[in-house]
């Protein structure tokens, strides 16, 4: 049995948000939250939300023990990619290109 949690559109690129994910898979979820807070990263914050909701859809969806959870599953796919323009010297633009992300995380019980 497992719940999962999902955030759309997030203003992040995945690539950023992958490294953090890599720290939290298959940690149980008092200590994946526990690094989320401590690590310095922008996507520790959506990423905290995000946790939090998976372990309250697995206590009240599913009827988990909320501390015998652990992260089955993490990953992070590229969202819409919004395209802006920089003005540069002689007439010239830069492309800038704002990535976002759609973030699943998906906990279990403990075995």
């Amino acid at each position: 049995m497992e719940a999962k949690a999902t955030a759309k559109y997030v203003r992040i690129s995945p690539r950023k948000v992958q490294i953090v994910l890599d720290l939290i898979r298959n940690q149980p979820t008092d200590k994946a939250m526990a690094i989320l807070r401590h690590t310095p990263k922008a996507a520790c914050e959506p990423l905290e939300k995000l946790l939090k909701s998976a372990i309250a859809n697995a206590e009240n969806n599913f009827n988990m023990d909320g501390k015998n959870l652990v992260v089955a599953q993490c990953f992070a796919t590229p969202g819409p990619t919004l395209k802006r323009f920089r003005p540069r010297a002689q007439g010239r633009a830069f492309h800038i290109l704002k990535r976002t992300s759609h973030i699943t995380l998906v906990v279990a019980e403990a075995e």
